[in-house]
């Protein structure tokens, strides 16, 4: 089979470089890439993986990150620097012409122990999104269990922190238990060298008021509440219900969103992250009622929502409204305006959703985007660290704020006072209050205006305007580039894998023979033991075998 033609490199960025430069000393054990959303942490660690298994580092990859949808993007994007990898795969052993696998960390740790057996001390094992390992035990069990016997692991992460400080396993920690990453390449850094968007809040705050059993409260964000009416107030700030609430606020983001098309960008998208399904279609309802138009609503229970996140990601549509499907992987550059309406408020969640605003798009520079949130205290921390590290008051490590959210904690306590009808939202008139970073840069009373934009030639394809069947998820998504002629290895072995099926088919239909005896005469016919075994070209001689067959009289 002559391989697909693949299209020029584009140069690596130099904090690209720098990591490759301390990968080239790297014998063993772990080793993390820590960079911010959209920064490119993909290219390095595909870079690595090629240069391993040429100088004999490594026999194999696996590639390992938390959804199926995501395991497509790295084979595609893989497959465009010639590293070929079989998505979402049973097994840590590729057919022959492919280089390694990329796989889900549930499917391992489903196989944690049967996997320990099939995994080779050569192999290279990369972990993306590596923050997900400590977020189920049974996640991290499997997958240590699984690559005992390999001490190559090349951890990446956008967020390596856990709010609920459990261990990463393979990451190093300090005395004071934050993570040490070996390269780190902070969102300052990728906002002072043009590769991300620069983000500015602005929060919204007024009078709300609600119903605590028998007690109606009244308070704005500047008061100090307890944990249960702290939490109440938030709610009642994103309650759809109240007019002169987040349907106030809706209308301003809408405001915002238009104002931007006008000035160029005529495809911006807006995102509303919702608390849970019926407040995403409350929250559509008021959209439409806004804008005449009805936005598109992904729920992560629904079957086809890698689906429909792609065709946003391509479309003109002005609004996204979306619950737990817009983190790690997804990557809509067009994307400048935001509301942040979920009841989530931990700074991994936090940073995962800003990192949503922050891809720029090729040839525009960098364009401002905004994300509404409410006045929260918590809220008002996270956007503050973020701001601080634009303006280089860098914290020690990585020192995300608050790690124990008493919010989050009273809404997951078992409380028996709390009966749906002791809380009961009742008013709310807020407005927006202020623009943390001020005025847009370099307006008057605003930060210096950021360098000037250079022409960053992207690396990867919007993976999920490429493919449709994607959608993740990282809070990093392998990075833009043009189309390549030609089809990933992977796709070509699910054509070739299908066509083989039908005629297959055809041929049990025309002679009467079984599956199975079919199957049979092919593989020895081509010398593999199984299908999901069989090489590019041995596919290729099965399928020429069955049209010669079918052809031929009986």
């Amino acid at each position: 089979m002559t391989p697909p033609a693949r299209p020029r490199t584009p140069p690596l960025r130099p904090w690209q470089v720098r990591a490759l430069a301390a990968l080239e000393h790297w014998r063993g054990g772990s080793f993390l890439i820590s960079a911010a959303p959209g920064a490119g942490k993909t290219r390095p660690a595909l870079e690595q993986a090629k240069r391993m298994l040429k100088d004999g580092r490594a026999d194999r990859v696996v590639l390992v990150c938390p959804t199926a949808p995501l395991t497509r993007q790295w084979a595609q994007n893989a497959g465009r620097l010639g590293l070929h990898l079989v998505p979402d795969a049973e097994s840590p052993r590729p057919p022959k012409d492919f280089d390694g696998i990329a796989v889900t960390y549930a499917r391992v740790a489903a196989s944690g122990k049967r996997w320990e057996s099939l995994v080779s001390p050569g192999t290279l094992v990369i972990a993306d999104e590596a923050h997900h390992l400590g977020e189920d035990l049974a996640w991290g069990d499997g997958f240590s269990a699984a690559f005992r016997r390999t001490d190559k692991l090349l951890l990446l992460s956008g967020t390596p922190f856990r709010s609920d400080a459990t261990p990463i396993p393979g990451m190093r920690y300090d005395r004071d238990g934050v993570v040490v990453p070996d390269i780190s390449y902070t969102y300052a850094d990728a906002v002072r060298d043009g590769v991300c968007r620069p983000v500015a809040f602005i929060t919204y705050d007024g009078t709300l008021s609600w119903q605590s059993g028998d007690d109606v409260i009244e308070s704005s964000f500047d008061t100090v509440l307890t944990a249960r009416e702290a939490g109440r107030r938030y709610r009642t700030a994103i309650s759809t219900e109240l007019p002169d609430g987040l349907p106030r606020i809706l209308r301003e983001a809408h405001e915002r969103l238009t104002e931007v098309r006008a000035s160029g960008h005529k495809d911006a998208g807006g995102l509303v992250i919702a608390a849970d399904g019926h407040h995403a279609k409350a929250v559509a309802k008021l959209l439409r009622e806004v804008t005449g138009k009805a936005p598109v609503v992904v729920l992560h229970t629904e079957a086809r929502a890698a689906q429909k996140l792609a065709r946003f990601t391509d479309s003109r549509d002005e609004w996204l409204v979306a619950v737990n499907m817009v983190s790690e992987g997804v990557d809509i550059p067009r994307l400048r305006v935001g509301v942040y309406s979920t009841a989530a408020k931990t700074p991994l969640i936090f940073r995962q959703i800003v990192g949503r605003f922050v891809r720029t798009i090729p040839g525009r520079g960098q364009d401002l985007s905004w994300v509404y949130l409410p006045a929260d205290p918590i809220l008002m921390e996270h956007a503050e660290n973020v701001e601080s590290e634009l303006r280089h008051v860098l914290r020690r490590g990585l020192d995300e704020g608050v790690l124990d959210d008493p919010v989050e904690r009273e809404r997951k306590a078992k409380d028996p006072d709390e009966e749906p009808e002791a809380f009961v939202p009742l008013s709310a008139d807020v407005v927006p209050q202020m623009t943390l970073f001020g005025p847009p840069p370099g307006e008057a009373g605003g930060p210096p205006a950021p360098p000037a934009a250079k022409r960053i030639v992207p690396s990867f394809p919007s993976a999920i305007g490429a493919s449709a069947g994607s959608a993740s998820s990282s809070d990093e998504q392998p990075e833009d580039d043009e189309d390549v002629p030609g089809m990933p290895a992977y796709e070509r072995r699910a054509l070739l894998r299908e066509k083989r099926h039908r005629l297959v088919g055809d041929l049990r239909r025309r002679d009467g023979l079984t599956p199975a005896e079919i199957n049979v005469w092919l593989n020895r016919q081509t010398g593999v033991k199984r299908v999901e075994e069989a090489t590019l070209a041995q596919l290729e001689q099965s399928i020429e075998l069955l049209l010669d067959r079918l052809t031929t009289r009986r």
